[in-house]
């Protein structure tokens, strides 16, 4: 039996890691694109901030993806809201492990994978369920190759795009109609980076939010942003498996 929770013409939007980063400014511009939105984090004060910017239009739920529950809250949200018509998932880890600190790989596998897995999924099942929608989620360029330092992270962005590809065919052999969005960014100024480090082509969030909602709007199945990494990715690609394992990346 589908589901009778109405979608009204009102654009309404949820956010999951929307308490930092890209998160909050992708939920920024879709409120100020007259979205009613809901943001969901593990941070109770960053919440509030985001509520605080439109009492009747933000609606807000303390989440950590990586604890089952997550589910029944997510579920929650969109009932609080009266539905969805767009699931933003900007939720990640990731860290440099030369020596493969099982702490943080396994942290690292459990957010971007399990946690992923449970977010996208509730989604996708709303939006079967009650005639389509949009999914869109941040993968990364590091999907492209194994990144030595980042063993994790780089397996877990490809398992991102591999699932999100899957779940592309599965809405058409079903034919739901629900759209998806991949995002592609390389490194951004948010939390997730090593702040002793230098890294090359940073990006700020505000400007990648831009970008991703622009990408969202256009409804584009994918996008790297920006052109210096769709660049990089290009190059990265044409070298071979044997140089490939050979090359020292780092930052």
């Amino acid at each position: 039996m589908r589901n009778t929770i109405a979608v009204d013409e009102v654009k309404k939007a949820i956010v999951v890691g929307a308490t930092s980063g890209i998160g909050r400014e992708i939920a920024k511009r879709l409120l100020a694109e007259g979205y009613t939105i809901g943001v969901a984090g593990r941070r109770t004060e960053e919440l509030e901030r985001l509520r605080a910017l439109d009492y009747d239009r933000v609606f807000t739920s303390v989440i950590d993806v990586n604890v089952d529950d997550s589910i029944n809250k997510l579920h929650q949200l969109i009932a609080d809201m009266g539905g969805m018509n767009l699931f933003v998932l900007t939720s990640g880890v990731g860290f440099q492990s030369l020596v493969l600190e099982p702490e943080y790989e396994l942290k690292t596998t459990a957010t971007n994978a399990l946690g992923f897995v449970r977010m996208i999924d509730t989604a996708y099942r709303y939006f079967s369920d009650n005639n389509g929608g949009h999914i869109a989620a941040i993968s990364s360029i590091a999907g492209t190759r194994g990144i030595g330092v980042a063993p994790a992270y780089s397996a877990t962005k490809r398992f991102q795009r591999t699932y999100l590809d899957a779940l592309a065919q599965l809405a058409h052999m079903e034919k739901a109609k629900i759209h998806f969005t991949e995002i592609r960014p390389g490194f951004v100024k948010t939390d997730l980076l090593d702040g002793t480090k230098k890294y090359p082509m940073l990006m700020t969030p505000q400007k990648v939010a831009d970008k991703i909602v622009r990408a969202i709007n256009r409804r584009q199945r994918v996008i790297t942003i920006d052109w210096r990494y769709r660049i990089l990715v290009a190059v990265w690609r044409m070298i071979p498996q044997c140089l490939w394992e050979r090359m020292r990346i780092t930052n």
